[in-house]
């Protein structure tokens, strides 16, 4: 079974390898060696950086996908094996994985973004978990930018008092979480800053929209999404109040569309 998992591979990845599990995979003849993990111990020649944790192996997988993706190391088609540990600290388990195309952004997002990348995620989190329940089991939209704060609070203005003015909160407390759900009934965007703390709610986004290529059938809110990220070294995360849906943006683009009730 394992020779059928691994047979006409086109690169083997291996998640936090040892010097002696890297050096045994090089003796692969002409199969790429990707090494997956928060440090290169083993000094590899391709390294997927992974500044977070993940929960779920297949997203531990899809995310190493994607920086292989990026390096241009693997293409959408390849055939990969990817050594992981499961159940203990040592390699326990091989699965052999298509990359798949219409995936690019995630990696470039977290990895190559302003904001700590817990702070997007969780970040993420919000907007999801607001997209799952609604407000009062009611669709919602909002939007909330993360990163580079003092450039975005001079790129917008104050449509009420700022609740977090005064405050030293940060998302992802479990707490401010259920703040932020509260707070999205009202307009305007949410700035948080690269660390996650909350700057401010109800912030409209002055930024010109012109050049701003989004997909059609998105509206005001994406479009202020666009531009922002495009004038600051910001990125947003909106909830779509029309169909449910979480979109990132950064540097002007939409580089993630996820369906919080598949996530």
């Amino acid at each position: 079974m394992l020779d059928d998992i691994i047979a006409d591979i086109d690169a083997i990845f291996l998640f936090s390898p040892t010097p002696s599990e890297y050096e045994a995979a090089q003796s692969l003849e002409e199969i790429p060696v990707v090494v997956v993990g928060t440090e290169n111990d083993v000094d590899a020649e391709v390294f997927v950086d992974v500044p977070l944790e993940f929960d779920r192996v297949r997203d531990y997988i899809q995310f190493a996908l994607e920086g292989a993706t990026d390096q241009e190391v693997v293409e959408p088609g390849d055939e990969v094996a990817a050594v992981l540990s499961l159940f203990s600290d040592d390699r326990d388990m091989v699965a052999r994985v298509r990359v798949q195309s219409g995936t690019h952004g995630i990696y470039d997002l977290f990895t190559e973004s302003r904001a700590d990348p817990d702070v997007i995620r969780n970040t993420f989190d919000v907007a999801i978990e607001l997209g799952k329940k609604g407000q009062k089991g009611k669709p919602v939209g909002a939007l909330f930018v993360v990163g580079d704060a003092g450039n975005v609070m001079n790129k917008s203005r104050p449509l009420s008092y700022n609740p977090f003015e005064k405050s030293h909160v940060h998302v992802g407390d479990p707490i401010v979480n259920v703040m932020l759900k509260e707070f999205s009934r009202l307009d305007g965007a949410f700035v948080i800053s690269d660390s996650g703390k909350i700057v401010s709610a109800y912030r409209y986004l002055e930024p010109s929209a012109e050049g701003v290529d989004i997909p059609k059938g998105l509206g005001a809110r994406h479009m202020a999404a666009g531009a922002i990220t495009r004038d600051t070294g910001a990125v947003a995360v909106v909830l779509s109040e029309s169909d449910g849906m979480v979109r990132a943006f950064k540097s002007g683009d939409l580089v993630l569309e996820l369906d919080p009730e598949e996530y």
